[in-house]
């Protein structure tokens, strides 16, 4: 994972609640074992009509939007089922954030694994985000726990785990690691009783 400490992008409004796993990426297009190729397919059922056609209503396919990196949304958002598909769609199609109301539990550990910000923030706060121009940017401040737009600035709370493994990059097995020396004195130990 690579480290995340500050990211200033523009954003996405997609306010909706409950947007569940299945809208995220259905279920035919979970047939990759490979953590790319998905963001093709990201909300399939709104962003293309039938045959396969873009849905020029769809807020995703509008220019002004297309390379917006952080998405705000509603509440409960990934619930549904346990798909890590879900957030390998949002990454790969090059959403490094995600600020709603709420997210299923599963989905938030997803996320964190995957390195896709899960952020919450209350919905007055999301709607002055939701509310802002397509060309104007958001600033995360993963450190200080901020999200930034203008003179405005949003505190969220995050686990201080979390926050370590993304300021300095790592994964769960980075994190591991991380004991290496004391792995390999356990595993010299119990040879030495064999």
């Amino acid at each position: 994972m690579r480290p995340i400490t500050t990211i200033t992008k523009t954003s996405v409004p997609l306010m909706k609640d409950n947007i569940d796993t299945d809208q995220l990426i259905p279920k035919q297009f979970l047939k990759n074992i490979l953590k790319t190729g998905y963001g093709k397919n990201l909300f399939y059922d709104w962003r293309y009509l039938d045959g396969g056609k873009p849905n020029p209503d769809f807020v995703l396919n509008k220019d002004e939007y297309k390379a917006a990196s952080i998405l705000i949304t509603g509440d409960n958002f990934g619930c549904g089922s346990s798909r890590e598909h879900a957030v390998w769609a949002l990454k790969d199609y090059g959403f490094e954030v995600v600020i709603a109301g709420s997210f299923s539990d599963i989905f938030y550990m997803n996320s964190t694994k995957n390195g896709l910000l899960a952020i919450t923030l209350p919905q007055s706060e999301r709607n002055i985000l939701a509310n802002i121009s397509y060309d104007e940017k958001i600033t995360v401040d993963v450190p200080k726990q901020e999200v930034i737009y203008k003179n405005k600035i949003f505190k969220f709370a995050m686990d201080p785990l979390w926050k370590h493994k993304f300021v300095n990059g790592l994964d769960d097995i980075d994190i591991t690691m991380e004991y290496e020396n004391e792995i390999k004195q356990y595993e010299m130990n119990i040879a030495s009783f064999n």
